[in-house]
């Protein structure tokens, strides 16, 4: 991981370019009517891909399924950064699922309320029912629903156990589920953990250690839909296992872990190497 930053110019212009996109999608946010998918699909797509090129982060996609599913989807992926939540909007426009704490972020937060977030206690078993009723349907609906099922953020260069409670919504609504892979780049084309929202960093922190990067490249993988009806066998946990084991896959491709750094559980933040 190489320790070059970007000029202090060049930060700046980010931040700048940030607070202008917060401005107008915060406006933008507001105008949207509920009841119209195609609008809120449009505002959310133009809101993820507004926020990376404001930070000049590029995406490189790799050719999605032929016949992905477009609407009525549970999309679950890896989870690293706040950054992976405009990466995967810029791509597939979605309700999201999110930990009740970021309600209280400024501005992020409001956002989040008008783009039709679903904040949970992820400490309260009681919160999953109610949960999966109202992904289940979201999906019915028509709409697109994302979640992370690693329910904390890692590193990126190793995926967390998932969790399977609400791919329940998905056996319940027999919507498709498809699972994306994300991994993190930096401008010398290694893998970089430092965009990864993990362990006590704060959100200004964060803004400030990715704008700070030369370059930040996000790799993103998109599984075969995994639609339940085909897996009648298969609860919950068998679609977990399926979705998990694809990320997983992908993520340990070129990871660092694979040349003698510690793992995600160990606690120990990985050294930097050129």
């Amino acid at each position: 991981m190489s320790a070059q930053k970007a000029p202090l110019s060049t930060r700046f212009l980010r931040l700048a370019r940030m607070a202008a996109w917060l401005f107008r999608t915060g406006r933008d946010l507001r105008s949207i009517d509920g009841r119209n998918d195609e609008q809120r699909n449009r505002a959310l797509t133009t809101l993820g891909s507004g926020a990376l090129q404001a930070l000049g982060i590029k995406l490189d996609v790799a050719a999605p399924p032929s016949h992905r599913s477009v609407n009525g989807t549970l999309v679950v992926s890896n989870h690293v950064s706040w950054l992976d939540i405009f990466a995967m909007s810029a791509l597939y426009p979605s309700s999201f699922i999110a930990k009740q704490e970021i309600r209280d972020w400024p501005v992020l937060g409001k956002m989040g309320k008008n783009a039709g977030t679903v904040f949970i206690n992820r400490n309260a078993r009681k919160d999953v029912g109610r949960t999966n009723a109202a992904i289940s349907t979201a999906l019915q609906q028509g709409m697109n629903v994302s979640f992370f099922p690693e329910a904390k953020t890692s590193l990126g260069i190793d995926v967390l156990p998932f969790k399977a409670a609400l791919f329940q919504a998905a056996i319940d609504s027999s919507a498709p589920i498809q699972a994306i892979s994300l991994r993190y780049y930096d401008h010398t084309g290694q893998r970089t953990t430092e965009p990864s929202y993990a362990g006590s960093m704060n959100l200004f922190k964060s803004l400030w250690r990715i704008v700070s990067m030369p370059e930040i490249h996000i790799r993103i993988d998109f599984a075969e839909p995994l639609v339940p009806a085909e897996h009648p066998q298969k609860d919950r946990y068998g679609l977990k296992d399926i979705a998990e084991q694809f990320v997983r896959t992908k993520v340990m491709e070129d990871s660092p872990l694979n040349k003698g750094y510690p793992s995600e559980d160990s606690g120990i933040q990985p050294a930097a190497h050129s």
